[in-house]
């Protein structure tokens, strides 16, 4: 590596130590008593087999993300449900579609609700000529769906 480059490199570190940018756990910014937090399996209210367990899946990530995972005992838990996964067609010839994603979750502390939220999402992905590209595309914007609302349910509990 030329000196140039080391100079460079060595610039871009010196500068990135200095931009506020800090790891640290997201669990304080919970609500009073919410420490690490356990997420059971979701109910899932919908003909899709694994919405529930996409979305439980989903807020344990981000609640690890932010240092805020925690296991059974955990007298922190959010609880929930997807209440809505739908698909239709935006146009007439079905190229675009449109998923309607709903849950509903709760914040449970010592057993007392803590914060109720509920989350709508709407995706839109790209159908195909073969129905089994249709649906696999559907599949991911369901993914997506739970991901983003398992941000969002985080996001909505965190404390300023």
């Amino acid at each position: 590596m030329s000196r140039a480059g080391l100079a460079a490199v060595l610039a871009a570190l010196a500068a990135a130590e200095g931009c506020g940018y800090a790891v640290g756990s997201g669990a304080t910014r919970l609500p009073a008593g919410a420490g690490p937090v356990f997420v059971p399996p979701f109910e899932n209210h919908t003909a899709d087999a694994e919405a529930g367990a996409l979305v439980a899946a989903a807020l344990r990530e981000e609640l690890s993300r932010r240092g805020a995972a925690g296991g059974e005992g955990s007298s922190a838990r959010i609880e929930g449900a997807v209440t809505r996964s739908s698909s239709s067609p935006l146009t007439p010839q079905g190229g675009t579609w449109r998923l309607v994603f709903e849950v509903q979750a709760r914040l449970l502390v010592d057993g007392r609700e803590a914060a109720q939220i509920r989350i709508r999402r709407e995706v839109d992905y790209l159908g195909e000529v073969d129905a089994v590209a249709t649906e696999g595309r559907r599949r991911l914007a369901i993914r997506r769906a739970a991901n983003e609302a398992a941000r969002e349910i985080v996001e909505r509990l965190e404390t300023p």
